[in-house]
C-alpha cells in the first residue's frame, strides 16, 4: 500500500452536517421508498414497538450519509475539482433515530492510497450518526475513489 498526500483527499479530513426529522419527514421518507413498517408512520404501532415513537427508517439517515460523502469528496470550491465514485459502503444500526432530534453525520478519512489500475485515490471513510453526548445511532465505513476533475 502507497500512501502518499494529495490535495485531493487527505488522511484525517472530516466533512459534517447536522440534520433532524420530523415526523412528517420520516412517514414521506418511508413512503416515497417503499417502507410500509407502521413505526415510521403510525404513532400508535411505534408506541407498541420496542422503542415506544415513531423511529426513521435506516436507510433516511444512510442516504444521508452517503449523499454528505458524494459531495463533500467531490466539490471543486477549494481549487481542486474532483470525480468521485463510491465504491462500497457498510453501515450498522446501533440505535433508534427519533423524530426531532438533532443528528450530526460525520465521515472522516482512515486511509489513504494512490492505486495505478483505477487512476485515482482510494480512501476509506468511516463515519457515524447521532446526537450530541450519545454513542452513535448508525456507524458506517465507506470505499471512495476521487480523481481530479478532466
Amino acid at each position: 500500500m502507497e500512501v502518499a498526500e494529495s490535495p485531493l483527499i487527505a488522511l484525517a479530513e472530516t466533512c459534517e452536517r447536522h440534520v433532524r426529522y420530523s415526523r412528517d419527514d420520516i412517514a414521506a421518507f418511508a413512503r416515497m421508498t417503499g417502507d410500509s413498517n407502521p413505526v415510521h408512520h403510525d404513532a400508535q404501532a411505534a408506541q407498541r414497538a420496542r422503542h415506544g415513537e415513531i423511529i426513521a427508517s435506516g436507510q433516511q439517515t444512510t442516504a444521508l450519509m452517503i449523499g454528505l460523502a458524494a459531495s463533500y469528496f467531490s466539490r471543486a470550491d477549494d481549487g481542486h475539482p474532483r470525480e468521485l465514485l463510491c465504491l462500497n459502503f457498510n453501515f450498522s444500526f446501533k440505535a433508534p433515530v427519533f423524530a426531532e432530534q438533532d443528528l450530526l453525520l460525520r465521515w472522516r478519512v482512515a486511509s489513504v492510497e494512490w492505486n495505478v489500475k483505477l487512476g485515482g485515490w482510494l480512501a476509506h471513510v468511516d463515519g457515524t450518526a447521532g446526537v450530541a453526548h450519545a454513542a452513535p445511532a448508525v456507524v458506517g465505513r465507506g470505499t471512495l475513489l476521487v480523481k481530479a476533475a478532466a
